[in-house]
C-alpha cells in the first residue's frame, strides 16, 4: 500500500542544516499493521506527514498504492491522499458541532459521495466500531474512546489504501486505549488495509505485525 525508499528531509535550525531523516525506508502491505517507535524529536511525525503526502520529501521515492508521489502535481497529489489515506491523530480532531454519523459523512461528500450513500457508508462503519447506537450524538456526548473510535471510523470512510496513525491511544486510559487498539487490528485485517502507526507505547507495538524504529534518521526493524 506504501513503499518509501531512501528518503532524505531537512530542516534549517539557527541557521544549520538538522538532518531529520537520512535515508529512511519502509513498506507495509495490505492487511498489515506496522508500528513507527523512536524517541521525541526523532522524526516520526515528519515521516508520517511525508508517508501521507502532507510534507515534500528532499529525496527520496515515495509510492502510495503504485503511484510515484513525487513525480504529482500539487493537486494530483491531493487526488491521491484524499482517494488512498486516512489519518488519526492523538486528538480526534471532531468538528463539535456535528453528530457522529455527520462527522463519517462530511468527508465522502467532499470527495463527492451522494449524501444517502455517505449516510449509509457512516452507519456501517459506526456499527463496525460499536457505535451505531450513538450516531446522532455529538462528540461531547461521547467518551474519549468513543470520540477516537468515531476518528478511526472516519478515516476509512472514504475506503483508503493506506491508515497514518500518529499516537491514536495517546490520549487514553490503559483499559480504553486497548480495546481501540484491538478494534483497529480488526479492521485491518478485515478491511485488508495497511495501517502505520506512530506510539510510544511499546506493548502496543509489540503485538503490530512489525515494529520500525526511527534511530539518527533510518529506519531499523525489531
Amino acid at each position: 500500500m506504501i513503499r518509501i525508499d531512501g528518503v532524505v528531509r531537512t530542516f534549517r535550525q539557527a541557521g544549520q542544516p538538522l538532518d531529520v531523516l537520512r535515508g529512511a525506508s519502509l513498506q507495509v502491505k495490505g492487511g498489515e499493521l506496522v508500528a513507527l517507535v523512536g524517541p521525541s524529536g526523532a522524526g516520526k511525525s515528519t515521516l508520517l506527514h511525508i508517508a501521507g503526502l502532507l510534507e515534500k520529501a528532499d529525496g527520496g521515492d515515495i509510492r502510495i498504492a503504485g503511484k510515484l508521489a513525487n513525480a504529482l502535481s500539487d493537486a494530483d497529489r491531493t487526488a491521491l491522499r484524499r482517494q488512498s489515506i486516512g489519518f488519526v491523530y492523538q486528538f480526534h480532531h471532531l468538528l463539535p458541532e456535528f453528530s457522529a454519523l455527520e462527522n463519517i459523512v462530511l468527508p465522502q461528500m467532499i470527495a463527492g459521495v451522494p449524501k444517502s450513500a455517505a449516510r449509509k457508508r457512516g452507519m456501517e462503519l459506526l456499527e463496525m466500531v460499536g457505535l451505531g447506537a450513538r450516531a446522532s450524538h455529538r462528540p461531547a456526548r461521547l467518551s474519549g474512546g468513543e470520540q477516537q473510535r468515531v476518528a478511526i471510523a472516519r478515516a476509512l470512510a472514504n475506503r483508503p489504501k493506506l491508515l497514518i496513525a500518529d499516537e491514536p491511544t495517546g490520549n487514553l486510559d490503559h483499559k480504553t486505549a486497548e480495546g481501540v487498539f484491538a478494534m483497529l487490528a480488526d479492521l485491518v485485517r478485515v478491511g485488508d488495509f495497511g495501517a502505520l502507526v506512530a506510539t510510544h507505547n511499546l506493548d502496543l507495538a509489540a503485538r503490530m505485525d512489525r515494529v520500525l524504529e526511527l534511530r539518527d534518521g533510518v529506519l531499523v526493524q525489531h
